[in-house]
């Protein structure tokens, strides 16, 4: 007993030698902790930060025979070559229209879909309007577009059949270029919405019952309580979301696209993602692909540094 304890006491003043606030000190404290970051640690580097070498090939003339390293070097030859086709500005236009759009809408949806299931006091309703809610968010993008088309078909879809059977005309609702962005946005807030929802919910269950309870004493209507606590209480959680939202303005969803995608419309479906698989996957043209997902990526970043800074002005947290 006496021998463990001397080891216990050097032990412990070995640690207390090191300083307490040092990683040395927490390393050996948590040891185990660090040990299982080890494998997502490895999974990240591996595929998000690996690839990243990839990005040379936008500055160089790729050839699949040269190889990585033997191809030659352009410099920002491939830049100018794509700045200046008319694909790339009908393609930003494209992403900037849908993606504002749908930040717009669905993001703004899940925010009154969660303040009206807030405020439904029947727990067995709210727990299976919840899961109707989310449940597609678990579909895939293929999935939902052979709905989309069963369901919107000009010809043998489900809705238009309907119509013809109630006697007013067939609706292109995916084969017209403005009727497909109204299906594109629609099918998109139905699918995210209620993912969106469990979020925000979740922030308001950490809300303080009782500022209720004293809102309700006060005369407080439910809008009143809805505005002036739960709105307030959830506006951090709103402002990160929307940040890392804004990081996606010039991406967007390249599956939710293609799978909606047909040769009737082709006015919106031209956007950056469908451009970098057009070039690089059908085409071919590695390096000019890869020019055009770093300039979509480096887009990205400046929005979420930018809404980042505007939110710390604003007294909020931000994210970094």
């Amino acid at each position: 007993m006496k021998g463990i304890s001397v080891a216990k006491s050097k032990n412990e003043t070995a640690l207390l030698k090191e300083s307490r606030y040092g990683p040395l000190y927490y390393l050996r404290r948590d040891w185990q902790l660090y040990t299982l970051l080890i494998l997502p640690l490895v999974l990240v580097l591996v595929f998000k930060y690996t690839p990243l070498a990839g990005l040379v090939l936008a500055f160089k003339d790729y050839k699949i025979a040269k190889g990585f390293w033997g191809s030659e070097w352009v410099g920002m030859e491939i830049f100018q070559e794509l700045f200046a086709k008319p694909d790339f500005a009908r393609a930003v236009r494209n992403t900037l229209l849908l993606n504002v759009l749908d930040l717009l809408f669905s993001f703004t949806v899940p925010i009154f879909l969660a303040l009206l299931l807030h405020e439904v006091k029947n727990v067995l309703f709210k727990r299976v309007n919840q899961t109707m809610l989310y449940l597609p968010h678990f579909l895939s993008w293929v999935i939902i577009g052979a709905m989309a088309y069963q369901l919107l078909g000009e010809g043998n879809g489900m809705i238009n059949n309907l119509l013809v059977t109630l006697g007013a005309e067939r609706i292109p609702f995916l084969q017209q270029d403005t009727n497909w962005l109204i299906s594109y946005l629609a099918i998109g807030i139905w699918q995210s919405m209620g993912w969106g929802t469990i979020i925000y919910l979740a922030a308001m269950s950490s809300i303080n019952p009782e500022m209720y309870e004293a809102a309700t004493v006060d005369g407080a209507s439910r809008w009143r309580k809805m505005w002036n606590i739960t709105l307030p209480s959830i506006r951090p959680t709103i402002v990160t979301l929307l940040i890392m939202s804004l990081g996606g303005v010039m991406g967007g969803s390249f599956e939710r696209i293609y799978a909606l995608l047909n040769r009737a419309t082709t006015e919106f479906t031209t956007t950056i993602p469908v451009l970098v698989y057009r070039w690089g996957i059908e085409g071919g043209d590695i390096s000019r692909a890869t020019a055009l997902g770093l300039f979509q990526a480096l887009i990205g970043l400046v929005l979420v540094l930018t809404a980042d800074r505007i939110a710390k002005k604003m007294g909020e947290d931000g994210l970094l």
